[in-house]
Formats: structure tokens, C-alpha cells, sequence
């Protein structure tokens, strides 16, 4: 695991997410399209889950899918930044608009978060021992100091028989950013995004059984360097304690344009890769001991990777 990540702070998550939630809805196609994924895997993976935890629910949307899969089920919502959970999922419109959006933004805003979510670490989760049956997480990992710590707070939430579901970005995101940056000298610490097998480690870790973790690439294209920057600071911030303070410089902003329009491909479109890791697990059952007052919990088997 990369050991960078303890540069990752958790009230500047926060911050950083409450500063973007009135126009996150704007940028979120990636986040809609990798939940999309994640709804389409639970018909695969076949469970009835009776109580659903969606992990870093923000403004709902994908409890929205949730439900409308699990229509018996109790769906609750955890998020760390209570502006992403008062934020309406389906805002449009530019920050000047007029549209009904910002009336229902600030009643919203007075009301508080819905009564189905909590505002919550995902590392310190506020739901008992053994309270849930599925526990569902979209593009949430990549923004926690302790990944491993959150996997370990879902398997103690987790039924046994339970399941989690969740994405994460991938070591190859924003791989032609980053190189864009070193060449044109900008001082960047981007976020260290943790590799597929590393998450496997951690469910097995935690107990989980029959872990699988899989990673796939999508590629988004755009019309040029403005609109890439701003998709990529609109999607997520970087929250690392040690990150560059501040715009770069013009002569470094400069050069890292000429970088991005120098990716054109032949339709005049810059493309930006964004490694999507996806995995599940079951938490493990335990079984009666011979031995008076010790339980035998079934070790996982070997980690499958795709």
C-alpha cells in the first residue's frame, strides 16, 4: 500500500467536498456511469439484501438505483460532507442560473441532510455490529486516508453473509495528466490511488470471502485543456496535506496547456484515462468450535484477480 496516503486528511476532504457539492451534479457523468456498473453487478451476484448502506452516498443518487433495485429494503445513505448530502443530484445549469435548483438548494440547506443519511467518516461509522446486508460504495475509497480502515469498519457493520460493492480509481488515472505536469514543471503531489491487488489484500485482511477485484479503463475525450481541468478539479480535489498551494505560476500554466493541446488525437480532442477498480467480497460466517467458547471463523480462500 502506498504509504503517501498518510498525507491524506480527512477534515480537508470535507472541506473540499462541501466547497464542490452545488455543482458536483454538473461533473458527474464518470461518478453515474461506474454506479451504473455497480447496480448492473448486484443482478450477478445475486443477494436480497434487507438493509443497504450506501458508502459516500453523496446527494443520493445512487440510493435512488438502490431502491428502485431493492424495493423492500431499508436504504440508508453515510457521507463525510453534509453539503453533498443536502445537494440536489439532478442540478443543471451554470452557477448564475435561476432555475428552481437553487430554491430547492437553500430550502435544502435549511432542512439539513435527509432523514435516510448520516453525515459520517466512513472510518468511524455510527450503525452497530452485524446491522447490514449489503454494503454498497461508489468512488468514495480513493478519497480516504485509510482505505483499509473503511474496509474493516464495513466487514464489523456487515451481517455475517454480507456483502460489500464498491469502485475506486485506479493507479493509471489521469496518467496523461500527471505526465503533462512533470513536463511542464508543475510542482504537483497528486493522490496516490491504490492498486487493485492492494484492495484485495484488504478485504481478505478484514475476512471477507471469495474477494474479487478487477480493474477497467475508461477513457474520457475533451474539446481542450480548459474543459479537462475543470471536469478534473469539478469530479474530486486533492486533499493531500502536502499538496501545492495555490495556481501555478503563468509561464508553468502556459506550458502545461501547450502539454494537454500537444494530446490532441485527430478529431482535436484530448483524451484522459481513468482506471476504475471494482470489487466484492462476502464477509465470512462463523462456525461452532469443538472447543467450549472459541469460534472457528472459514479462513478466505486464495484472492481471485481478474
Amino acid at each position: 500500500m502506498n504509504s503517501d496516503r498518510s498525507q491524506v486528511l480527512v477534515p480537508t476532504v470535507r472541506r473540499q467536498f462541501d466547497a464542490r457539492a452545488a455543482r458536483f451534479a454538473d461533473h458527474d457523468a464518470l461518478v453515474r456511469e461506474t454506479g451504473n456498473r455497480l447496480i448492473e453487478r448486484l443482478a450477478v451476484l445475486r443477494h436480497a439484501p434487507a438493509r443497504i448502506l450506501d458508502l459516500g452516498c453523496g446527494a443520493g443518487r445512487g440510493r435512488a438505483a438502490l431502491q428502485a433495485r431493492f424495493p423492500e429494503a431499508q436504504v440508508f445513505g453515510a457521507d463525510l460532507s453534509e453539503a453533498m448530502l443536502r445537494a440536489d443530484p439532478e442540478r443543471s445549469g451554470g452557477a448564475g442560473s435561476a432555475g428552481p435548483w437553487r430554491w430547492r438548494a437553500l430550502l435544502a440547506r435549511r432542512a439539513g441532510p435527509p432523514p435516510w443519511a448520516v453525515c459520517a467518516d466512513a472510518g468511524r461509522l455510527p450503525w452497530p455490529d452485524e446491522s447490514i446486508d449489503l454494503v454498497f460504495s461508489n468512488l468514495m475509497l480513493p478519497w480516504h486516508p485509510a482505505p483499509h480502515e473503511v474496509i474493516a469498519e464495513v466487514s464489523r457493520v456487515l451481517r455475517p453473509g454480507g456483502l460489500v460493492l464498491f469502485s475506486a480509481y485506479g493507479p493509471d488515472t489521469l496518467r496523461e495528466l500527471r505526465a503533462a505536469c512533470v513536463r511542464a514543471g508543475v510542482a504537483a503531489r497528486p493522490m496516490p490511488y491504490v492498486d487493485m491487488h492492494d484492495f484485495g489484500d484488504m478485504l481478505v485482511t478484514a475476512g471477507f470471502e471469495t474477494p474479487v477485484t478487477e480493474s477497467e479503463t475508461l477513457r474520457l475525450t475533451f474539446p481542450g485543456a480548459n474543459a479537462l481541468l475543470t471536469e478534473v478539479r469539478a469530479l474530486g480535489a486533492n486533499p493531500r496535506a502536502d499538496r501545492a498551494r495555490g495556481l501555478p505560476s503563468g509561464r508553468v500554466a502556459r506550458a502545461l496547456h501547450a502539454e494537454l493541446d500537444a494530446l490532441r488525437d485527430g478529431e482535436g480532442r484530448i483524451a484522459l484515462t481513468f482506471e476504475i477498480v471494482i470489487g466484492h467480497g462476502w464477509k465470512g460466517r462463523p462456525r461452532a468450535s469443538a472447543t467450549p467458547g472459541v469460534a472457528t471463523v472459514a479462513m478466505p480462500p486464495p484472492l481471485r484477480r481478474r
